[in-house]
């Protein structure tokens, strides 16, 4: 991944050349001088910095043709994301760690800085405006952004939408944002300071009558669009994925009790039974979303060998993550909460297979865990415990590396790329992410002391271990 920053601007001579040397503390930065006739050009050209580019042209032809402009500028520089904020000092360059963090953890997904709508000397017009936008975003998409107006953003330019109908004005950013949702890429919302200068000293060129108007006849295409394009394309492709989920479903219980009939509870049919699961899952995972399903290894790591049992730990943020775990091999058993056994869809499979049910206590939890062991199986567990909502690591639980601990057990990490992009809980959607990826991490053997002594220490240091990797570019 390859980040630039572009900064927009117009007649910001007071404001312009200190936001960009603020934000070349942290990136590569595309400035797109829009016909300024009060010195900006002048000032930016002054910064001495070969990692400034400057694009500049006479004539004024608002904000939508200079993003325009500048996106463009950025592909043609090599740039696979770029972080989009206002020259005019309302933005603060120093939030941009906490925005490249959040496109690191999602690289596929539209990174949103969200303001608070009630900030000091904030304009009444820009709350109802920003409301106003924010209600007609949900009726479009069905999907509810807190802030839809803000210029802090970060674009992955492989999945941008709408850009070739983007308008010259301030309402192309609605039109990008409508149009990426449309094609069901993920929108993250990261908070984000913002500074608005007192009335004398406040300097805005969103011309209210002219440029409203203008937002309200885009307002109204767009709507005409949903109807007729954005949501019935969303909702038949997540409906579709949902479907083909259910069948999937079907057709394993169907599995089941074939085999129930046929195999009795001899092992001959738990081993059946985990092999049409594993093909049946893997297949699943190769066609979900209309992307890339690829199992592959870390440098430094090995090829998972389910002859000799472990404890699998994975990051979890999506239901796909299991189905993901499941496709590996036949001899992984997963630990789950008490619900999925009793799931109407898959309850009676969970059951079959033989997961290990957590809230049964730790006292009783280890000897389960062993006999499973002692028949050859590996175990996998997610430490979080829970689906994460935003991709963000959870907390990690003791119960994994305890495990590890008391059986002398390696433990062999899965990092999960791209699951919560193809599927996410809130809102659900299906999303179409390039590539979903499980990417199988060096061993961790009982010996190795680099993680620590003792399951609690392990704990701590192996989710730094994964908070470092889940915000880097491991491949």
């Amino acid at each position: 991944m390859k980040y630039c920053a572009l900064i927009p601007t117009y007649n910001n001579v007071s404001t312009a050349a200190d936001v960009v040397r603020r934000t070349l503390e942290y990136l590569p930065v595309i400035v797109v001088v829009d016909g300024a006739t009060d010195g900006t050009k002048d000032s930016l050209e002054s910064i001495n910095d070969e990692r400034l580019t400057i694009v500049s042209y006479s004539k004024n032809r608002g904000k939508g043709y200079a993003l325009k402009t500048g996106l463009k500028k950025a592909r043609e520089m090599g740039y696979t994301h770029v972080v989009t904020l206002d020259s005019d000092g309302q933005h603060f360059p120093e939030d941009l760690p906490g925005m490249l963090r959040a496109s690191r953890i999602r690289p596929e997904a539209l990174i949103i800085g969200t303001r608070g709508l009630r900030q000091e000397n904030m304009p009444e017009k820009n709350t109802f405006a920003n409301k106003f936008s924010n209600f007609w975003f949900f009726v479009q998409t069905f999907t509810y952004l807190p802030d839809t107006q803000t210029g802090f953003r970060v674009y992955p330019l492989e999945r941008l939408h709408g850009e070739k109908l983007m308008t010259n004005r301030y309402e192309a950013e609605l039109l990008l944002l409508v149009f990426t949702a449309w094609a069901n890429v993920s929108l993250v919302s990261v908070p984000i300071r913002v500074y608005y200068p007192p009335k004398e000293k406040r300097v805005s060129y969103f011309r209210p009558a002219k440029d409203f108007g203008r937002i309200s006849v885009l307002n109204t295409i767009l709507c005409i669009l949903a109807v007729v394009y954005g949501l019935p394309r969303r909702w038949c492709y997540t409906v579709f994925y949902s479907l083909l989920f259910a069948l999937l479903c079907l057709y394993l219980n169907s599995a089941l009790l074939f085999l129930t009939v046929f195999e009795g509870r001899k092992p001959s049919f738990h081993k059946k039974l985990r092999r049409v699961l594993g093909k049946a899952t893997g297949w699943f995972m190769s066609i979900f979303a209309n992307s890339d399903y690829k199992v592959k290894l870390a440098e430094g790591a090995a090829a998972l060998d389910f002859n000799k049992p472990a404890i699998y730990i994975a990051n979890h943020s999506s239901v796909l993550d299991v189905m993901s775990l499941l496709s590996l091999h036949e001899n992984l058993v997963l630990v789950g909460k008490r619900w999925v056994a009793n799931n109407i869809l898959f309850g009676a499979l969970a059951r079959a297979m033989g997961i290990i049910k957590m809230e049964e206590g730790m006292d009783n939890f280890v000897p389960v865990v062993k006999k499973k062991v002692d028949e050859g199986y590996s175990v996998a567990i997610f430490p979080e415990g829970t689906r994460s909502m935003t991709g963000e690591l959870g907390r990690f639980h003791k119960g994994a590396f305890y495990l590890a601990e008391q059986l002398n057990l390696p433990i062999r990490p899965l990092l999960m790329r791209g699951h919560i992009d193809a599927l996410q809980k809130t809102p659900y959607i299906v999303g179409s992410p390039k590539e979903i990826s499980v990417i199988i991490l060096p061993e961790i053997k009982p010996e190795d002391k680099s993680f620590g002594v003792g399951y609690r220490e392990r704990t701590k240091n192996i989710r730094k271990y994964y908070y470092q990797l889940i915000e880097s570019e491991v491949e």
